[in-house]
């Protein structure tokens, strides 16, 4: 290889790493750019808080809820494998599609307000609902796999600020004990 070769290549290469570098951080920033803001409409948010899963935690559930997640549910359509958020039909999406790795999602929201969002969209987002396709069962095994995205960022039974995590509390707090949507 001659000495003009290299440099050319180097030069390629450097300007790759330049746009991948000044390109990512508006990725990750408009992915995380309204994270704490609720999704549920306020008129049902106390309904959606009273869900509680029927479903125990198990590796069987939680297979159940992946398959779904990556077949029927077509989650990761949008929020990618991995559950960032971060795929490329996702460009363009304002606000960006939830990342289930943010320690905040799990902080301050509960498992009902996911299963609210997922069976009926969230209005202002390109989130449509699923409860047409998904029985209420199937979209509580696809929360119970989402949670699994929390790693230790978030709790795993009393999500959200009416488990008194988070620290943040709404007006609406003390939600009704109903354990079916």
């Amino acid at each position: 290889m001659r000495l003009g070769e290299n440099m050319s290549t180097a030069h390629h290469a450097l300007l790759i790493a330049i746009v991948f570098s000044v390109s990512m951080p508006f990725t990750s920033a408009a992915a995380e750019r309204q994270i704490m803001a609720p999704r549920v409409p306020a008129d049902k948010l106390e309904e959606a808080c009273a869900w509680k899963s029927p479903l125990q935690d198990s590796p069987d559930i939680i297979e159940k809820g992946k398959a779904l997640y990556n077949g029927k549910g077509t989650c990761f359509n949008c929020h990618g494998k991995d559950g960032m958020g971060n795929v490329p039909a996702a460009v363009g999406l304002d606000p960006s599609p939830r990342n289930f790795h943010h320690h905040g999602l799990w902080r301050h929201r509960t498992e009902g307000e996911i299963l609210w969002v997922i069976k009926h969209g969230s209005p202002g987002t390109a989130m449509i609902g699923f409860g047409t396709q998904l029985t209420d069962e199937e979209i509580w095994a696809i929360v119970h796999y989402l949670r699994g995205f929390a790693g230790d960022r978030g709790p795993r039974e009393g999500m959200g600020p009416r488990g008194r995590m988070g620290g943040r509390h709404r007006a609406n707090e003390e939600c009704c004990a109903s354990t079916a949507p």
